[in-house]
């Protein structure tokens, strides 16, 4: 297959125009399980590709308005003549869950989701277990840790989930960036600059001048709600088992609308399989 297959033309991509508002894009992303907008600007040839906006980005940057500040330009793009096989390498290595498919013009986008689809309906063949392809590295949370504390742990580990342990150490939920952006909501407010004048034990002021008020500036932020893990995560966990088929895998995602899966022996947390990591049995 090539790209040209898989992925999702123009028309149908959602993005969004420069200039334009962070609030826009935190829309599109509260709406879709999206991990990133793509950034267009109109010009006398038409629409043409400047970027993409990530939900961090937004989470990081609370207090930007302007897209252009916004979006990472440095995302890599392809062309819809270019194998699957190639585009998921790129995926994988550059670690980039959209890819643009720009050639000359902006033409749509392939996903990471768009090739485990091809996986899963067997478009591309695949051979072995996820045993191969799992991490014994599992990023983990008590599901009873405020959601504010979960999603900064999401963001040190530089991963889009963690999984949820109960009292007894066992899991008992997932929670995904996606949960933490559904109810992430931007709150408006001010802060104290200080004193306009230093006071009046300063070394370095006049004799008899002292402060005569205060300075405020306008402030933006992410707020997260502090409710524990447990009322956000999702509790019916799909899994898989280290000799799941890699197409089976690929199928439970899809069919389930998530990214990564728990592997288990037994009732025993042993590695988790992301969706990326798929991709490699493309390739390897």
């Amino acid at each position: 297959m090539n790209v040209a297959d898989a992925m999702t033309p123009r028309e149908d991509v959602v993005t969004v125009e420069l200039p334009g508002s962070r609030s826009d894009v935190l829309e599109y992303l509260q709406e879709r399980p999206f991990s990133s907008v793509p950034v267009l600007k109109s010009t006398e040839d038409g629409l043409e590709y400047r970027g993409l906006i990530s939900r961090d980005a937004l989470i990081e940057q609370p207090d930007e308005d302007q897209l252009v500040i916004l979006m990472d330009e440095d995302v890599p793009t392809t062309t819809a003549d270019t194998s699957l096989e190639d585009v998921a390498r790129t995926m994988v290595e550059d670690g980039a869950r959209r890819v643009p498919v720009v050639d000359g013009e902006f033409e749509g986008i392939v996903t990471v989701t768009d090739v485990i689809h091809a996986i899963a309906a067997g478009d591309q063949e695949t051979e072995g277990t996820v045993e191969s392809y799992a991490s014994e590295d599992v990023n983990t949370t008590y599901e009873g840790a405020p959601l504010p504390v979960a999603e900064r742990e999401l963001s040190y580990a530089n991963v889009p989930y963690t999984v949820a342990l109960d009292d007894e150490g066992r899991m008992n939920g997932v929670l995904t960036e996606v949960d933490v952006i559904d109810v992430a909501r931007i709150v408006e407010g001010e802060e104290e600059t200080g004193d306009n004048f230093g006071d009046q034990d300063d070394d370095w002021s006049w004799e008899g001048i002292k402060a005569v008020g205060s300075r405020y500036l306008p402030t933006r932020d992410i707020e997260i709600p502090a409710e524990p893990v447990s009322e956000f995560m999702s509790d019916d966990v799909v899994t898989v088992s280290a000799q799941t088929s890699i197409q089976e895998a690929a199928q439970r995602m899809i069919s389930n609308d998530i990214e990564q899966i728990p592997m288990v022996t037994g009732e025993d947390l042993v590695g988790i399989v992301c969706d990326v990591d798929l991709l490699e049995a493309l390739y390897e």
